[in-house]
């Protein structure tokens, strides 16, 4: 990053959605978007744990973010993402540390994370951070 010094803080939510969305839906085929990631969804969100939706600022632009949550039990990652020219440089790894290192001092002592199968890159990135993949059958129900 040429010196330039990286940043990792909690969204602002509304005033940061706009710039926010952008990065997840660019993230390729990893990052699924509903309608639960709009806006008045993540506010909500925002209601319950403001300190799991982290994000990465280079010079005044958010160029990553993750969003994680916990239920009081098991904690839960969302949407890692890096705008594409900052991928691969160590940005979603500060953001990960950041993530766990706050969802531990919460309480949480086990979280998951979904990535879908085919995403070889995603499932290789946590496998090198000490994820590990499980063998499970996902379900949803949307109440819409």
């Amino acid at each position: 990053m040429n010196g330039k010094q990286v940043k990792i803080r909690e969204a602002q939510i509304p005033d940061e959605y706009d710039e926010i969305r952008p990065i997840w839906q660019s993230a390729g085929p990893g990052i699924h978007l509903t309608i639960s990631d709009d806006l008045n969804e993540i506010e909500k969100k925002m209601l319950r744990d403001p300190d799991f939706f982290l994000v990465a600022v280079l010079e005044g632009k958010i160029i990553g973010t993750v969003l994680g949550g916990f239920d009081g039990r098991r904690g839960l990652v969302y949407h890692l993402a890096v705008s594409h020219p900052y991928r691969k440089v160590g940005i979603g790894e500060k953001l990960m540390v950041e993530l766990e290192k706050r969802l531990h001092e919460r309480g949480c002592l086990r979280s998951y994370l979904l990535v879908t199968r085919d995403n070889m890159e995603a499932r290789e990135f946590y496998s090198k951070r000490g994820w590990e993949e499980m063998d499970l059958t996902i379900m949803g129900k949307d109440f819409n």
